[in-house]
């Protein structure tokens, strides 16, 4: 009784093809396609042990409403 149907399926999918038209469809499919490889190669590129590590630098400006803080230990 919890799940679905192939008959409930497939009025859910001559619902949403009537809402959106096959075009739409087509199109969503192809950017949901090409979003995933982008993804993939950018794994695929971001993996690279050669790739130096990340510094960070204090180069902002100060501020006159900026308050510089030190941390000191208890004593």
């Amino acid at each position: 009784m919890g799940s679905l149907s192939i008959w409930h399926w497939l009025i859910v999918l001559v619902i949403v093809v009537m809402v959106f038209g096959t075009k739409k469809l087509k199109n969503v499919g192809t950017d949901l396609g090409a979003a995933v490889k982008g993804f993939k190669d950018g794994m695929k590129d971001g993996g690279t042990a050669d790739a130096p590590p990340q510094q960070v630098t204090n180069t902002a400006k100060t501020d006159a409403n900026t308050v510089d803080v030190e941390a000191k230990s208890k004593s």
